[in-house]
């Protein structure tokens, strides 16, 4: 049996450096649980306390819940991350999304005219070079996306990236997996 290990180190509370410390506690009293992505992402405190406070922000924003996890589910497709997969698949899930509409945003897509917009506005955004053709911008604001929505919508993406790129980067472990591979390394 082959056991998934990253590429960089999984920290926890007691393996992290000093300065990541508090946003891990911060983590740990939240969630109960350290997703693998943020244990790696604490070998770098700046890098942690960046990410966490641009989440925290982006959290604040107008965009539902539903909607940040259709843009979860396709930047984590796009990129191949299989653990920011399994993880949207099933917060999706919880924030209402029905098994159709998590394959749809797979592939920024959905059944609601509205999120269809925007998920083809922002897999233009992401694959395109010079920005999203016009039209699909003009279709977005049409569908009732107003300015703070849509930048909102590429920050959040941005973010989404940047968790994406560094699953696949490290080859970080869907959340769960990591157990088996600390106790081999300790055993």
């Amino acid at each position: 049996m082959k056991t998934t290990m990253s590429r960089f180190q999984i920290h926890d509370d007691l393996t992290a450096p000093d300065g990541s410390l508090p946003v891990l506690r911060g983590a740990l009293a939240t969630g109960g649980q350290l997703p693998n992505f943020l244990g790696v992402l604490a070998g770098s405190p700046a890098a942690l306390r960046g990410y966490a406070r641009f989440r925290a922000e982006l959290k604040r924003g107008t965009l539902g819940r539903a909607t940040l996890e259709r843009i979860s589910l396709a930047v984590a497709e796009q990129y191949g991350s299989a653990p920011g997969i399994a993880l949207h698949s099933r917060t999706a899930r919880s924030s209402g999304l029905g098994l159709d509409e998590v394959a749809k945003a797979r592939e920024f897509d959905s059944g609601d005219p509205k999120q269809a917009g925007l998920m083809r506005y922002l897999k233009a955004v992401l694959d395109g070079e010079g920005g999203p053709p016009m039209y699909l911008h003009e279709e977005a604001r049409e569908l009732g996306w107003d300015d703070e929505q849509l930048i909102e919508a590429i920050a959040f993406a941005s973010l989404e990236v940047f968790t994406a790129m560094l699953n696949v980067a490290g080859d970080v472990p869907i959340d769960g997996s990591v157990e088996d591979s600390r106790t081999l390394r300790a055993a």
